[in-house]
C-alpha cells in the first residue's frame, strides 16, 4: 500500500449532534442544556467505562461553550491549575478526575466552591460514581452537588448500527462482513471506527478497489492502533 495509506484519517470533531446516543438520551439532554446555559444545573459529573464515550461528551459540550465566549478551562488530572486563576465566571472541564492528585484534589474542591458562589459552569468526567472515587472525601461532596449520570456504552446493535449508518452518510454502503471485521479486531469506540471508516474509504477510492473485508485487512495490519 501507499505510504499515505499508513496514516489513519483524524476522528471528526466530537459534538453533541454527533454522539450516538443509545441509552444515552437524558445524557445528551442535560449538557444540552449546561452547554447553553438553560435550566438550573451548573455541574455535571459523567462517569462510565473505557469507550462509553464520556470524553466525547465532554470535549463536544466544551466546543459548545467556546462557540457561545464562554472562557474554558480544560484540564486533565497532571495539570489542573491553582484555584485562583479559574474566574468565578469561567467554565471548566476535568477529564479523569480519579486520576488527580492529593494537591489537585485540593485545587479542585476550591475551584468548585469558587464557581459555585457566581455563575461558573463545570463538567467532570470519572471512571466510576463520586462515591467510588479514590478522592478526598469533602470533594467527593462537591462533586456530588449537581447532576451525576452514568454514560452507558452503544449496545452491539447500536454500535455496528452506527458504523453502518456513519459509512452511509458518507455516500457508500459498508458491507456487514467488514462491520463484523472491523468490530473484532480494531479498537470499539466509535471515535476509532468513524476513522477507520473515513480512511477505508480514501484507499478504496486511490486504489480503485471495493471495499473489503482484503482491504480492511490491508489496513489494520499497516496502520498503527491503539486498544
Amino acid at each position: 500500500m501507499k505510504q499515505l495509506a499508513l496514516e489513519l484519517a483524524s476522528p471528526p470533531v466530537p459534538t453533541l449532534d454527533n454522539f450516538v446516543a443509545g441509552d444515552n438520551a437524558e445524557v445528551v439532554a442535560a449538557l444540552r442544556a449546561l452547554a447553553r446555559g438553560e435550566g438550573n444545573e451548573r455541574f455535571v459529573y459523567l462517569w462510565g467505562g473505557a469507550g462509553s464515550g464520556r470524553t466525547h461528551l465532554l470535549h463536544a459540550v466544551l466546543r459548545e461553550w467556546r462557540i457561545a465566549g464562554r472562557v474554558v478551562h480544560l484540564h486533565a488530572a497532571n495539570d489542573l491549575p491553582a484555584a485562583g486563576a479559574v474566574a468565578a465566571r469561567d467554565a471548566v472541564a476535568v477529564d479523569d478526575v480519579q486520576l488527580l492528585p492529593p494537591p489537585a484534589q485540593i485545587e479542585l474542591f476550591n475551584i468548585i466552591n469558587n464557581l459555585r458562589e457566581y455563575t461558573g459552569v463545570m463538567l467532570v468526567t470519572g471512571d466510576v460514581p463520586p462515591a467510588r472515587l479514590p478522592l478526598r472525601a469533602d470533594l467527593l461532596t462537591r462533586l456530588a452537588w449537581g447532576l451525576v449520570y452514568e454514560v452507558r456504552a452503544l449496545s452491539e446493535v447500536d454500535r455496528r448500527a452506527a458504523v453502518r449508518d456513519y459509512a452511509a452518510a458518507r455516500g457508500f454502503a459498508l458491507p456487514q462482513e467488514v462491520i463484523d471485521y472491523l468490530l473484532a479486531r480494531a479498537p470499539r469506540d466509535l471515535s476509532s471506527l468513524r476513522a477507520l471508516v473515513d480512511t477505508l474509504d480514501r484507499l478504496s477510492l486511490e486504489q480503485k478497489r471495493a471495499i473489503t473485508v482484503p482491504l480492511a485487512r490491508e489496513l489494520l495490519q499497516a496502520a498503527p492502533l491503539n486498544d
